[in-house]
């Protein structure tokens, strides 16, 4: 009864207002405002057309209505409490009196620096809005991806209607495909810092905690406020903020062109003042952690009128169960802890010990068998939501600032969720392949009311040991004591460790020297080796090819000398010349020629002497002239060497 209360309560006079008669739409709308039912019907109706300007007003115009009713009958057989007009005050009859017009929204689209404003109907669907831009930045469709819808990528035939957007919106287009010239580095600086990660000190005034969150550019304010509402149970209208910058006026606007500072920028959030939260009831659903970023709000906000959570729309208790931490049966180990990561993540916020994404044995690798300064211990967290202590063990223990700090930089964190019990099977016969059966047959002495565990292994040579196991009944500095403990007797062992590798790696060492300087000295050996037979080698050739030169020019020279014409007497009654040739060695050669030879006889004959015409030239003492010069075919006496000469030999340079 109240679950279908409630619905009407809400729905109806939406219905009734705006037009829409699917009831699934009408509820839709109310959720993607907070169920704040103004603004449901203000989203469709814009207000420059004076439709139901505030809850107040609507009250009014409903006690002063100038709207005769059908009937007296019918006003006065229809008790206040349950009307709709109390909501929206339209009677059945002038309901359709009022036109619902094509409604403008308005866009402001980012892509590299440049900013371009848009008024659209809603009827228009996200491909229109492309074509538009693709006339407006000179980017093709194909190569666009418009982003920054609030309900994540939409296929570019989806109408704008359906997405129930505000009137004004901020998108930005992403043009991955294409580099950016020279001439538009500039504009890169958008798509960089949508990629960018901002760090948010998120300082909750009323529980006096802070929360260091870790968001990328492309997430929009309001993304951020459902986030914290998750985390401070502060509905997302009740939140009251301090921090942002002047230029963060829109909600939908991202982080990056927000104006926050990078990396890191400091914020302040507490619940608004009102009245009505004086009605608020004390206790609420602390754990409920929908996948929605808006579900968190719309259950919050039903307590507020009088609608127990556990009667949510008649399902019990039902509305407070989580999705699971990790599904049941997933093909791989590392399916499985992402999905954990990310649950984790979605229910307790970013600020959590960072779990190794792999199999256990893959983290067992990664802790122990490094080198002995590297190593870590291993912290095996062990999550089951069937236990009343996961849910305070998680958010107040391992999502404190010191825990995630300390495992950070002195463990590696795995995790399972061992709520089904195939999982936990899984879980036990991992844990007897690596750790052994003691180690198992611990895990299956706790109850599920013991959960969560927290198991601390140290490696060793020959096996791995379980030194300490942290149940869930813990307080945060119970807890850091013991991992304080567990490092210290780690640190201890690492020591020795360290002595043990230090002096086997310098052992190692003065054997790889020894080792490298008895290579070295065979190489050296190798080397001379080589070098003198390549000595003696060259020597061997350079000496045959001075034997092989001097037999072919005495080979030469005895040609020469046998082809030389027989020297004429004296007393021949033919013209002689008589020649005197002086050596380089100041030896002197004497010969008869007639003086009809020609000069080539003159230059054998010097050659057969072991002076050849390629390297000698034959000279005149006075006037000096260069006898080799001459044409060969010439003779003796046209060359004035006749009756007698005496020539020179000089070396050609």
């Amino acid at each position: 009864a109240h679950s279908a209360e409630f619905i009407f309560c809400f729905a109806f006079p939406s219905q009734a207002c705006t037009g829409i008669d699917n009831i699934a739409e009408a509820i839709t709308l109310l959720e993607l405002n907070n169920w704040d039912l103004v603004a449901a019907i203000n989203g469709v109706i814009p207000q420059e057309n004076g439709i139901l300007q505030s809850l107040s007003e609507a009250a009014d115009a409903a006690a002063g209505s100038a709207v005769p009713p059908p009937s007296s009958s019918s006003s006065s057989s229809s008790p206040p409490s349950s009307s709709a007009s109390a909501f929206c005050p339209i009677n059945p009859s002038s309901r359709h009196i009022v036109e619902r017009q094509s409604r403008m929204l308005n866009f402001r689209v980012e892509y590299r620096q440049r900013s371009v404003e848009l008024v659209v109907e809603e009827g228009s669907t996200v491909g229109e809005i492309k074509q538009i831009l693709e006339t407006e930045l000179g980017v093709p469709v194909s190569k666009m991806q418009l982003k920054g819808w609030k309900s994540g990528d939409v296929s570019d035939s989806m109408v704008l209607r359906s997405l129930h957007l505000p009137k004004n919106n901020s998108l930005y287009v992403l043009t991955p495909d294409i580099a950016p010239t020279a001439s538009t580095s500039k504009n890169s600086a958008l798509q960089d810092s949508l990629n960018q990660n901002f760090l948010l000190v998120i300082s909750h005034r009323e529980a006096q905690r802070d929360y260091n969150l870790n968001f990328p550019g492309s997430r929009t304010i309001q993304e951020v406020k459902r986030n914290i509402s998750d985390l401070t149970n502060i509905p997302v209208r009740h939140q009251q903020w301090e921090g942002w910058p002047a230029s963060a006026s829109d909600d939908s606007m991202t982080l990056a062109l927000s104006g926050i500072s990078y990396p890191c920028h400091h914020l302040s959030v507490c619940r608004r003042s009102s009245p009505a939260n004086a009605q608020e009831p004390t206790e609420e659903c602390a754990d409920v952690h929908m996948i929605s970023d808006s579900e968190g709000d719309d259950y919050e906000d039903a307590s507020e009128f009088g609608v127990d959570d556990s009667e949510m729309f008649g399902v019990g208790s039902s509305s407070c169960r989580k999705s699971p931490m990790m599904p049941e049966n997933s093909e791989n180990e590392t399916d499985a802890l992402i999905h954990f990561t990310s649950e984790f993540s979605s229910r307790y916020g970013e600020t959590h010990p960072m779990f190794f994404i792999g199999s256990l044995e893959a983290a067992s690798q990664e802790a122990f068998h490094g080198k002995a300064r590297d190593r870590k211990l291993l912290a095996i967290y062990l999550h089951n939501d069937d236990s009343v202590l996961s849910n305070v063990f998680c958010s107040q223990m391992m999502c404190a600032d010191s825990i995630v700090s300390y495992l950070s930089q002195n463990f590696i964190t795995w995790a399972w969720d061992v709520t089904k019990e195939a999982n936990k099977s899984r879980l036990l016969t991992m844990c007897t392949r690596h750790f052994g059966s003691v180690v198992t047959q611990t895990i299956r002495t706790y109850t599920t009311d013991q959960f969560p565990l927290l198991l601390i292994v140290m490696g060793k040579r020959t096996s791995n040991e379980v030194l300490n196991v942290i149940q869930g009944n813990t307080t945060v500095d119970e807890l850091m004591m013991r991992l304080m403990g567990a490092m210290e007797i780690f640190t201890a062992q690492q020591q020795e460790d360290i002595k043990d590798e230090d002096e086997r790696e310098a052992r190692e060492m003065v054997k790889r020297e020894q080792d490298e300087a008895y290579r070295l000295s065979l190489e050296a050996d190798r080397k001379k080796r080589e070098a003198q037979e390549r000595e003696e080698a060259e020597q061997f050739r350079l000496e045959q090819m001075r034997k092989e030169q001097e037999e072919e020019k005495e080979a030469i020279r005895l040609s020469l000398e046998q082809a030389l014409p027989p020297e004429p007497d004296e007393e021949s009654g033919e013209q002689i010349s008589k020649l005197r040739i002086r050596t380089p060695s100041g030896e002197f050669l004497e010969r008869r020629f007639l003086g009809s030879c020609k000069l080539q006889v003159l230059f054998d004959f010097v050659a057969s002497k072991g002076y050849p015409f390629e390297e000698f030239k034959l000279l005149t003492t006075f006037p000096r002239r260069n006898i080799t010069q001459l044409d060969p075919g010439s003779t003796l006496l046209e060359a004035k060497l006749f009756p007698q000469e005496t020539l020179f030999l000089e070396a050609k340079e």
